[in-house]
């Protein structure tokens, strides 16, 4: 018999890790968090205010038309960069939401990086 509680499908494993993950770290106005959700198509990055319980902006590979998914995650990380030195902003924290440091979250944050974003 299972037990009540314990995380059994992939998704549930992975909403543990990022909970985990987000005891430590904690966005504010002047460093906000960079957090990744990648889904089967698409990547999004947004940059998130913890301290105001708001989002700042999102950038998606929707809008990104060709090339590979890494190369469109890429692409998400240079974008949400050129959007947050628009708004000031030159420091983030990286919240990788439960997610391995690998393929297309690497790329979004590779992407930042290039872009002038600081980790």
């Amino acid at each position: 018999m299972p037990r009540i509680g314990i995380p059994k499908t992939r998704e549930e494993k992975r909403v543990r890790r990022h909970l985990r993950v987000r005891k430590k770290v904690v966005g504010t106005p002047e460093r906000p968090r960079l957090v990744v959700y990648r889904s089967l198509k698409h990547i999004y990055a947004q940059l998130v205010d913890d301290a105001a319980h708001r989002t700042l902006m999102t950038v998606s590979s929707q809008s990104v038309d060709e090339g590979k998914k890494s190369e469109k995650s890429t692409e998400v990380g240079k974008r949400l960069a050129a959007r947050a030195r628009e708004a000031g902003i030159t420091r983030v924290v990286f919240d990788r939401a439960g997610y391995k440091y690998h393929g297309r979250v690497k790329a979004v944050a590779d992407g930042a990086r290039e872009g002038g974003l600081e980790f």
